[in-house]
């Protein structure tokens, strides 16, 4: 592992510090709102608009990279992406705001695929598992670092802002000084709707269910957080410890989703969310320990639901379908993420902030009730499951296929080849300039 990280560390710096500034500005955006009294509503919609943008980098980022390269690919966005956090201090006009985080999240998922496309492309094939942990490792504690300077710095001011902007402009360091050759360009595969519809059913509810809960918690639990009477070091410190929840829970979630029926497990933690999230959700005013215990509980098990939905699918997918499967786990993942935090906003402000809480509740029921072991038929299970369980990135692109290990390599290189015709992009020089 010790070689891995030497290996890789310049990727994962640039992973680490694009999350520390993505996840400072997600809470400080919720709590600027918040202190100046803005609608629940549009602090959900920001957050909807940063997974459209998402979404859609992930259509367009890889026309971007076999155009110029995965160099000028990612500099471009990085700049871009720095641009528009700073415009959120020029502009006060929210619909602006909308916009401008659409671009972040379009800007950022074309540095994630570059990242992961070239993480790919260095990793050896016995290695990708050990890449794919150390990138999900990196990513969580940006994530969680992020949230822990509103502890230092606990100031809304402008300065935040600026120093999302230097974690983005810091990202670029390591990937314009890199030594190596440009990766091959990969794109997405083509999804089969329809197909994995009618095959994995409830694999792709409990993705959907994951993005609607996930996708609200990190737009508006700050906001819930901060009308439960928080400070805002306090804020920091309650996002700061569920995220890092997400992260502890990786490999005892593996030890279990190897040795345990994955349908079973994901209705498990589907009641054991409905449950832990109810005090949150019944409890107008939450003493401090509670919230941080409870919130820390339900983000435990909010974070199991996407891993273990994506190793109960690709049980049931056979190996020349899981690059597209990964894609349209993703889409489906993206719906969620953006329709939950407007949905969750609407409730939060019509009958109070702890109907975000409520609304995790009553996904996970509808879950318990959608997620049926007896129902799972085992026709199309796969001569080698249950798979290995994979713990899982808090963030990637329609290319982490490539670096999944229970997607075979060959499929990823004959699947994810770049067939469209592009601009000849100039030569890099193999040395740092």
């Amino acid at each position: 592992m010790r070689q891995i990280w030497k290996n890789f560390r310049a990727l994962y710096f640039a992973s680490l510090m694009m999350l520390i500034g993505s996840g400072l500005l997600s809470t400080y955006l919720a709590l600027r709102l918040s202190a100046e009294q803005v609608d629940s509503l549009w602090v959900g919609a920001l957050m909807a608009a940063n997974y459209f943008g998402l979404a859609l980098g992930g259509k367009i980022g890889h026309r971007l990279i076999a155009r110029v390269g995965h160099i000028r690919a990612y500099a471009t966005c990085a700049g871009i992406v720095g641009a528009a956090v700073l415009g959120h201090g020029l502009v006060n006009y929210l619909p602006a705001w909308l916009f401008l985080r659409v671009i972040v999240g379009l800007g950022m998922m074309c540095q994630y695929m570059v990242i992961e496309s070239w993480l790919n492309e260095q990793a050896d094939t016995k290695q990708r598992g050990a890449v794919f942990s150390g990138y999900m490792i990196a990513s969580y504690l940006g994530l969680v670092l992020g949230q822990l300077i509103l502890v230092v710095h606990p100031q809304l001011g402008l300065e935040l802002l600026m120093l999302v902007a230097l974690c983005f402009a810091l990202c670029l360091v390591p990937v314009a000084l890199t030594r190596r050759i440009h990766p091959a360009p990969m794109h997405p595969a083509p999804m089969e709707p329809r197909f994995f519809i009618s095959r994995v059913p409830q694999s792709l509810s409990t993705v959907l269910g994951s993005g609607l809960i996930v996708g609200s918690f990190y737009g508006l639990a700050p906001l819930y957080a901060s009308q439960q009477g928080l400070s805002t070091e306090q804020v920091g410190l309650f996002m700061g410890s569920c995220i890092f929840a997400g992260l502890l829970v990786q490999w005892p979630l593996g030890w279990l989703s190897d040795r345990y029926d994955r349908a079973l497990l994901i209705r498990c933690v589907a009641v054991g969310i409905a449950i832990a999230a109810l005090p949150l959700a019944l409890i107008p005013a939450v003493p401090l320990e509670v919230l941080f215990a409870a919130g820390f509980l339900v983000s435990l098990l909010q974070f199991s639901l996407y891993p273990l939905a994506v190793a109960f699918s690709n049980d049931h997918v056979e190996a020349d379908r899981r690059v597209s499967l990964t894609a349209m786990l993703l889409v489906t993942y993206g719906v969620g993420a953006c329709i939950g935090p407007l949905v969750a906003g609407v409730l939060m402000k019509q009958f109070g902030s702890q109907m975000l809480y409520a609304f995790f509740s009553f996904f996970a029921v509808v879950l318990v009730w959608r997620i049926r072991p007896k129902a799972v038929t085992n026709l199309h299970v796969v001569d080698d499951a249950p798979l290995h369980h994979v713990a899982m990135p808090a963030a990637n692109s329609p290319l982490a296929a490539a670096l999944d290990p229970r997607v075979d390599e060959h499929m990823v290189q004959e699947q994810m080849q770049n067939t469209e015709p592009a601009e000849p992009a100039e030569e890099e020089p193999a040395k740092a300039v």
